[in-house]
């Protein structure tokens, strides 16, 4: 049995290309979409892909289930629950698909969503009775389990599926013996649990002694403990959701239009028309010089997390970036469901060489100078953009906690009249957050280099 994890960071998930050497066929489970690589190792192995899984309906990313069919002919296979569009291969609980020395065996799973499955891999040159690995997809993560949250918004409540969760991992998970593998679909930073672990894989046992949803409790109790406080999710996590469902145009279609260069004049006439001008550097560079009135995403960070919590799907967008880089803000934005990319600045930020007016600049201070400002008379009005637990831990004095997702709502509590500085944990949000700010009008104010821990390390006493 050939056994392959691949694990993309941006979207901190996870999918696998399983074949069998002897047949030489192989399934993917949970595709990115942007399937390439599974066509180039399968293609290194000499296996042919068969099948395409989806352990469910997922809400933070467009799997590449219609990119695998069209592409190799894959048939898309679902649990028995699930209804899409298209058609599928149903897998309910109990349903094989044997080829060769491999087996994958479905198990109803639902909790995370009403359709979502386990499958179990058995490699029976081994055993033909112990699982090898069982593919958790969102119903078991490292270190917790799926959030029940997501679809209370089209039927079914957070307690009907917290409910349901519950009956999966006692009569389904739990009793699966201690040297299973599990190896789910989502690792640290996804939203689609609360507080996943680095770890992208591990055993029944390991998990059986640590993860806390696994632990004896009453149903009552464990209903109550993974409803409570679970992250907020963007807007585009239940339009995914739906996207999944449906037939759509691949991705290789719809990067014809997204990777158009544009003159600096037409990028100007898009922003006039309303579109969204999307930076993706570092903060860095943007703040040094941007064109005026962008956003700045970069790619160096959580850029698709973000750009779907910042961004509403559907609106137009024209992307600013390295030259070279284009492609890749083009894919990840599309691995979201984001496809009203209109083009992109031919030339990045060397085209505004001709117009240097359009050039803008953010104010980028060093943590010790900003530590003798709010030591001043005058200090500045301080806004910290970290998520309410991390500004818990420690925050500046007198500072006023706006995290992030919540910015361009709330930025009439941030005076014009003083002095600003914005921060966060590391550089990366507050990166974003000034270039809310700028595009609002802002101008005297200052983004801290460092985050948090670098001013924390000059101001031993705050």
């Amino acid at each position: 049995m050939f056994f392959k994890q691949y694990y993309l960071g941006c979207l901190s998930q996870a999918s696998y290309l399983i074949g069998d050497e002897a047949t030489r066929t192989a399934v993917v489970v949970d595709p990115q979409r942007d399937v390439d690589e599974y066509l180039a190792d399968a293609a290194e192995q000499g296996f042919t892909i068969t099948h395409v899984f989806l352990t469910h309906f997922h809400a933070d990313f467009v799997a590449g289930h219609l990119e695998l069919r069209d592409r190799v002919g894959a048939a898309i296979c679902l649990g028995g629950r699930a209804e899409a569009e298209f058609p599928i291969e149903r897998f309910p609980d109990g349903r094989d698909l044997t080829f060769g020395n491999v087996r994958v065996r479905a198990l109803e799973t639902p909790g995370h969503t009403p359709e979502g499955i386990t499958l179990l891999v058995f490699d029976l040159a081994k055993s033909a009775t112990e699982p090898y690995a069982a593919l958790t997809g969102d119903t078991l993560f490292i270190g917790d389990v799926g959030r029940p949250d997501l679809m209370a918004s089209v039927g079914v409540t957070a307690d009907e599926l917290a409910n349901m969760l519950y009956d999966s991992l006692q009569t389904k998970i739990l009793p699966l013996p201690d040297e299973t593998l599990i190896y789910p679909a989502h690792g640290a930073g996804s939203l689609c649990g609360r507080s996943l672990s680095n770890e992208t894989f591990s055993t029944m046992a390991v998990q059986r002694q640590y993860n806390y949803a696994l632990q004896p409790m009453s149903r009552d109790e464990f209903v109550t403990l993974v409803t409570a406080d679970q992250p907020e999710a963007p807007a585009y996590f239940i339009k995914d959701a739906m996207l999944n469902r449906q037939e759509h145009p691949t991705l290789d279609q719809e990067l014809v239009r997204a990777l158009k260069p544009l003159s600096l004049g037409e990028v100007l006439s898009c922003q006039a028309s309303g579109a969204t001008l999307l930076d993706v550097r570092e903060a860095n560079d943007f703040e040094a010089a941007h064109l005026s009135g962008s956003l700045d995403i970069g790619l160096g960070g959580p850029f698709a997390t973000w750009a779907g919590t910042l961004l509403e799907m559907g609106q137009a967008l024209v992307l600013v970036a390295e030259p070279g880089n284009e492609t890749e803000a083009a894919v990840r934005l599309g691995r979201i469901g984001f496809h009203n990319v209109l083009g992109y600045l031919d030339g990045g930020m060397a085209a505004l060489a001709v117009r240097p007016d359009l050039v803008d600049r953010v104010n980028r201070l060093a943590p010790a100078t900003a530590a003798e400002e709010l030591a001043g008379p005058n200090p500045p009005f301080v806004v910290d953009v970290r998520a309410p637990g991390e500004f818990d831990g420690g925050h500046v004095d007198g500072a006023v906690n706006i995290p992030l997702n919540h910015l361009r709502a709330r930025i009439a509590e941030i005076p014009r009249d003083r002095p600003v500085l914005v921060h966060c944990q590391g550089g990366y949000r507050s990166g974003v957050a000034s270039s809310i700010l700028r595009a609002a009008g802002y101008t005297d104010f200052a983004d801290l280099a460092g985050g948090y821990p670098a001013l924390a390390a000059v101001r031993p006493d705050r």
